[in-house]
């Protein structure tokens, strides 16, 4: 129901996928005509173009948003806990490293069942979506914004009191919004790895393969493949590699190739994979852009959100729980400002830049992390100690993973600057002498303490 005294909006969003279905959701919710364009077709009518998904990892800042709008418990019904990393290591050893504290966990969702999912709730909160329409341009003095509609060419003019962009890394919004703002900052840098989506298809009567309940990693310094669990039984797999060098995708291009690198490099896994090499030429080699952006507002009339504003490499698991966030930012605005909407908007974006910065430079760090220092044993014994100092001092140290992931309440700016404070300490302590004899002892414990207590 709309709060007292709030003047309902007639609102358009551009993008129905996660984080423009949910906008819709929060908004339709407040008493505004929401209604939602989107490029592309009705995934739930069409078939879904195989080899794009990337499992989704749904943590606590994703939760609280869906737990707002009063829709996870249908959200659950599609989401597989994930209680920590299964490692696959080069040496036939496969160590766990639990996520968090006993209890903490993450969950897999399929992008294209999630989306499905809130599009369904979105209808049934009275949102309006229309599918094939492009956005082709926007006229800021008016609002309004030209359609094309891509089945037949036929365009339309939609007038709309507001306009949020939350079509994508390639925002046809944003390009409006920059094409017509003469001091529009835009940044925008691909690593150096593409990715490739592969599958472990379910075993007998839809069993598991490899255990269901782990997010599993095959670091292998210069790149990695991390598999995550289907409600069917089945894992999508994700091959994280560079585009050029040895190995790359540009020199494994013969089927012989694939064969021998997998079996050689991922033997463990390799005979679960019957169709990977129809995967790997089938499937296309996507790219991996960070997009930072500036203003995201035009008064009261404009924002972007979600990737639009700010797209990240998914090293974090962050992207779909980021854009979430910003959707209950967004609400926490409306409740205090009520319909002053020139307000609300510039202090989302005062807001939730520096937090989404902060949260892009924490997923291109974590790449590096995923990939190769899981595996180094010396990065393992700093864990190690890091948990034990969180377990005695859980109010004062909390591993920079749980502040990002498991602590909605820390902002990720703030999760940037402490876990950048923590990893000083830890390099210190790591360089001692015989770290690796004593990193339980009280001698170890006291020195990170009062280091600590020197950085505050």
């Amino acid at each position: 129901m709309p709060q007292s005294n709030y003047m309902s909006k007639n609102i358009t969003i551009i993008g129905a996928g996660l984080v423009g279905s949910l906008l819709g959701i929060y908004l339709s919710k407040k008493g505004n005509k929401v209604t939602i364009y989107e490029r592309r077709p009705d995934m739930r009518k069409a078939s879904i173009s195989a080899g794009r998904s990337i499992n989704l990892a749904l943590s606590d800042r994703g939760i609280k948003a869906l737990e707002e709008v009063g829709i996870m418990d249908e959200i659950r019904k599609i989401a597989i806990p994930m209680h920590g990393r299964q490692m696959h290591l080069a040496d036939g050893s496969k160590p766990f490293q639990p996520y968090g504290k006993e209890g903490q966990f993450i969950n897999s969702v399929s992008r294209g069942e999630l989306n499905c999912k809130l599009m369904d709730l979105a209808e049934q909160h009275d949102v309006t979506i229309f599918f094939n329409h492009r956005c082709d341009s926007i006229d800021w003095n008016n609002n309004h914004i030209q359609f094309t509609k891509t089945t037949d060419n036929s365009q339309s003019i939609v007038a709309s009191d507001i306009i949020f962009g939350s079509d994508g890394a390639y925002s046809a919004a944003r390009l409006a919004h920059q094409l017509q703002h003469d001091r529009f900052q835009y940044q925008q840098y691909y690593i150096d790895f593409g990715y490739k989506e592969l599958l472990i298809p379910p075993g007998k009567d839809g069993s598991f393969l490899l255990d269901k309940n782990a997010l599993h990693i095959w670091p292998r310094g210069n790149y990695m493949m991390i598999a995550l669990p289907n409600m069917d039984g089945s894992f999508t797999c994700t091959l994280f590699f560079p585009f050029e060098g040895n190995p790359s995708f540009q020199t494994l291009d013969t089927k012989e190739k694939v064969q021998s690198f997998f079996e050689s490099t991922f033997g463990d896994v390799c005979s679960l994979m019957p169709t990977l090499q129809e995967d790997f030429f089938n499937n296309p080699t996507s790219s991996l852009v960070t997009v930072k952006c500036f203003p995201w507002v035009r008064t009261d009339k404009f924002a972007l959100i979600g990737d639009a504003a700010h797209a990240i490499v998914p090293f974090f698991g962050q992207g779909m729980n980021c854009g979430f966030e910003d959707c209950s930012v967004l609400n926490a605005l409306i409740e205090k400002y009520n319909d002053d909407w020139t307000t609300i908007l510039h202090e989302f974006q005062l807001s939730r830049k520096p937090d989404s910065d902060a949260i892009a430079d924490l997923a291109i760090n974590n790449f590096i992390e995923m990939r190769d220092k899981v595996a180094d044993p010396k990065f393992l014994l700093q864990k190690k100690i890091e948990a034990n100092v969180s377990k005695k001092y859980p109010g004062r140290w909390i591993p920079a993973y749980s502040q990002v992931t498991f602590s909605p309440h820390i902002r990720y700016s703030e999760a940037l600057k402490n876990g950048s404070r923590q990893e000083k300490i830890m390099q210190e302590i790591m360089s001692m002498p015989g770290i690796e004899n004593k990193w339980d002892k009280e001698e170890v414990e006291q020195m990170i303490i009062k280091k600590m207590d020197e950085q505050l």
